[in-house]
Order: structure tokens, then C-alpha cells, then sequence
């Protein structure tokens, strides 16, 4: 996952470089893993979220940053499926547990067609952002 969205890259850019006083961003103590059956591009789109069939977004520990990029540190498992979530295409980082903004996204190596009684998990190390 290597794509940030435009919410990230304008705050980044106000405070990094611009160094602006009047800029207020909390940053958020979880971050979550969203699934996606479209792209949601740059502009961080949740339209195409998976909905319904006991789906919730997931939290994700990090471990160390190293060289640049940081990856999970804990297996991130989704509920089982109690009705079909689609294709599953792509992965967000989003800073609520629902709804808010989306900071991260990326397309998944391989799709994945999540049915009812399935169950979407990432293993240590799947999910991975890079800054290089």
C-alpha cells in the first residue's frame, strides 16, 4: 500500500512545510483497515466500502518504522462474512473506526471474493505504507 490519499498529503504539506500555526489535525490514536470493492482512488472515496454481513472496519498495530516504511506487527482479521462482502479489491487506512477520512490505500495482491461464512485476515507484515 503506497498511495496516500489527498487528506493526508495537503495536512502533511500545511504542517511540514509550511509550518502553519493555525492548522489543527488530531492525529488519531488507532487507525483502521477498511475493504473495498473499487478503487478509492487519491480523493479517498468510502463509496465503495463493503457494507452489511457483520463487516466493521479493523484496527491495526504497527511496528517498527524502518528505512521509511512501517508494517502491521498483528494479524488484522475481519469478522466472518455473515452475508456476501463482493469482490474485495482494494485496502484503506482510515482514522475512524467508521466513516472519517481515509489516509492510505492500496490494491490488493490478489482479489478476493468474500462470501458468506468467509473471513478477510492479513497476516504480521501484509499491510505495509511506505514513504519511499
Amino acid at each position: 500500500m503506497a498511495a496516500k490519499t489527498t487528506y493526508i498529503k495537503n495536512r502533511s504539506l500545511d504542517r511540514i512545510l509550511k509550518n502553519n500555526a493555525d492548522f489543527s489535525y488530531t492525529f488519531p490514536a488507532t487507525v483502521y483497515a477498511a475493504l473495498f470493492t473499487a478503487d478509492p482512488t487519491d480523493s479517498g472515496s468510502l463509496t465503495n466500502e463493503v457494507t452489511g454481513g457483520s463487516y466493521a472496519r479493523q484496527s491495526i498495530t504497527w511496528g517498527t518504522i524502518s528505512n521509511g516504511s512501517i508494517a502491521n506487527s498483528a494479524a488484522v482479521t475481519f469478522p466472518v462474512a455473515t452475508a456476501s462482502w463482493g469482490t474485495i479489491t482494494h485496502v484503506g487506512i482510515c482514522d475512524l473506526g467508521s466513516a472519517g477520512n481515509m489516509m492510505y490505500h492500496g490494491a490488493l495482491g490478489t482479489s478476493k471474493t468474500v462470501g458468506t461464512g468467509d473471513q478477510v485476515s492479513f497476516a504480521i507484515g501484509a499491510l505495509t505504507v511506505s514513504e519511499t
